[in-house]
């Protein structure tokens, strides 16, 4: 890759697609389907693997390290949960890398001469101490690169302990089987990459294999399925308590919902049956009201009808009492009459006498 491109792929991986308002690179967005999320995590295995013997070639998905750096940015505000997805693309490789490893020990125990338990034992410890000194190696060759030489000579130092403990394992390990069988090659297959390793291997080919890019390059993926199972846990187990807690709160709110609403019914029950005891009151009083109507009426009726029976008992006893009164007049007048009558008749007869007497 020229420095021109080198520059290029940075500027993306710092600033996205939006660098240069490139519109065309805009269009496909890092939530597509045809983006690898795996290298939107740095954990795709056509990346980690790629120039090693065991290269995956060209992914069939999209890698663009814009849109990784989009991820980047999006992935602060809110949470994409794309673990997921290159959690299940990483289980897969790795499934297959064991299913591999797995038929790698069934040709080895074909191909490879029957041995006791006890001298397997004896030769796979070899194998330990051997994995033990190439990881070592491995490590010191890398910091002393790095140019932490006083770790490194300290590594190189336990190195040389584990190389004794190797001498002792490898004469039990002779001694334990014919000559002819020792000198046969003892193959083993290596748990991380699926590659053969020897029982007779020299240190510097353990510390190539050990420190080499294939081995580092299938620990770093394992790790990274390891971290992403790790985070996927969490994270579902955070949702499963969102989850809940959401649940919980509907629950709550649909309990204070039904609690209100009962609440409501009570109080419109409440209100129905006081405005039913207002209206039960109020025809009570409305029947109570024409009752006292009816009664004043009948009692008014009651007493009109006496005062009429009375004023008509008392009318004919005015009226006989003026009757009498009248009888009584006439009866007087008549016998004042009589008497004037009597009286008139005596003068009368008394001037007749008078004027006979005169004549006389």
């Amino acid at each position: 890759m020229s420095a021109q491109a080198q520059m290029r792929a940075l500027l993306d991986q710092l600033m996205g697609t939006a660098r240069d308002g490139d519109e065309t690179r805009q269009r496909v967005k890092f939530t597509d389907d045809r983006v690898c999320k795996s290298h939107l995590l740095d954990c795709c295995p056509h990346d980690i693997l790629a120039g090693t013997r065991m290269d995956l070639g060209e992914c069939t998905k999209i890698h663009d390290l814009a849109l990784r750096a989009d991820y980047e940015i999006a992935s602060k505000e809110r949470d994409l949960f794309f673990e997921l997805d290159a959690m299940d693309h990483l289980e897969s490789f790795i499934a297959e890398c064991d299913r591999r490893t797995e038929l790698a020990k069934k040709r080895l125990a074909e191909t490879q001469e029957e041995i006791s338990a006890e001298v397997s034992a004896k030769a796979e410890k070899v194998h330990e101490l051997n994995e033990d000194i190439g990881k070592l190696l491995a490590k010191a060759e890398q910091l002393g690169a790095e140019g932490n030489v006083d770790e490194s000579q300290k590594i190189l130092m336990e190195v040389e302990k584990v190389r004794a403990k190797k001498k002792e394992a490898e004469e039990e390990y002779r001694n334990s089987m014919p000559a002819s069988s020792f000198q046969q090659q003892k193959l083993r297959v290596c748990e991380v990459c699926s590659a053969y390793l020897g029982l007779h291997d020299n240190d510097r080919r353990l510390a190539d294999h050990f420190g080499g890019k294939l081995h580092l390059g299938f620990i770093q993926i394992r790790e990274k399925l390891d971290q992403l199972r790790k985070t996927v846990a969490e994270k579902q187990e955070k949702r499963n308590q969102d989850r809940l807690r959401r649940r919980e709160e509907r629950e709550r709110e649909e309990r204070m919902g039904r609690r209100s609403r009962s609440r409501e019914r009570r109080r419109r029950r409440s209100r129905s049956a006081s405005r039913e005891r207002r209206k039960s009151r109020s025809r009570s009083r409305e029947r109570h009201r024409r009752h006292r109507s009816r009664s004043r009426s009948h009692s008014r009726g009651h007493r009109r009808g006496s005062r009429d029976r009375s004023s008509k008992h008392k009318s004919s006893r005015d009226r006989s009492s003026r009757e009498k009164s009248r009888d009584r007049e006439r009866k007087e007048k008549s016998s004042s009459e009589r008497r004037h009558e009597s009286t008139n008749g005596k003068s009368r007869s008394k001037r007749s006498e008078e004027r006979e007497a005169g004549e006389i």
